[in-house]
This record gives structure tokens, sequence and C-alpha cells, in this order.
């Protein structure tokens, strides 16, 4: 038997995503979870700033490295959605401080926390 070599297929995130914002369905999911993207971009962007891993994070939280990949891949889940706690614990690990900014609804579009 003759086997098939694998080929990964190409994907272009920012095509992909430039032809998914054409169907108005798809913009409108989006947005509505436009604060959650941004907010777990943040914590990526703060990790990377502090020249951490999801390993370093973790055992700085006292938690495993699965833990903490879940909680930076977690947009728009009811199930692993963190607790300002485990905010606070992640912004502490990474060396910074956490800041929630209430703004008023006109102003708040993509102010994430």
């Amino acid at each position: 038997m003759t086997r098939e070599r694998y080929q990964p297929v190409a994907l272009n995130i920012d095509a992909t995503r430039q032809r998914w914002s054409q169907n108005p369905a798809f913009r409108k999911a989006y947005a509505a979870l436009a604060d959650e993207f941004e907010t777990l971009a943040e914590l990526v962007r703060a990790r990377q700033q502090a020249m951490m891993t999801q390993a370093d994070v973790a055992a700085s939280m006292g938690i495993a490295q699965a833990s903490v990949a879940r909680l930076e891949s977690s947009a728009g889940s009811r199930k692993h959605a963190p607790s300002i706690a485990t905010l606070r614990r992640y912004a502490e690990a990474v060396g910074c401080a956490l800041v929630i900014t209430l703004a008023p609804a006109a102003q708040s579009k993509s102010k994430g926390w």
C-alpha cells in the first residue's frame, strides 16, 4: 500500500479574515466578541513583552501550562471565561497590574480590559 505524503494546507490568516468579513453573519459574530479578542490579545502581548513562555507563566501562577493556553484562547467561551482573580494573577505573573476601565457605551468600542 502506498502512503500519501502529508501536504499541509497553507493558511493565510489575513486573507481568510478578509474573505470571511464579506459575510454579514461573520461580521456580526466577530463584533460581538471584539472585546474578548482584544483582551486575550493583550494577555499574549503582555506575556511576550515579559519574554515568558506559557510554561513560565503557569509556573509563576502555580497552574498547568495547559490552563494558561486555555486562558489565552478562551474568546467567547462561557465555560472557560476567566475570573477577575485569575486575570489579576496572570497580570502579576507577567509583571503587570490588572486595570479595568468602564467607559460610556459610545466610547467603549474595542477598549477591552
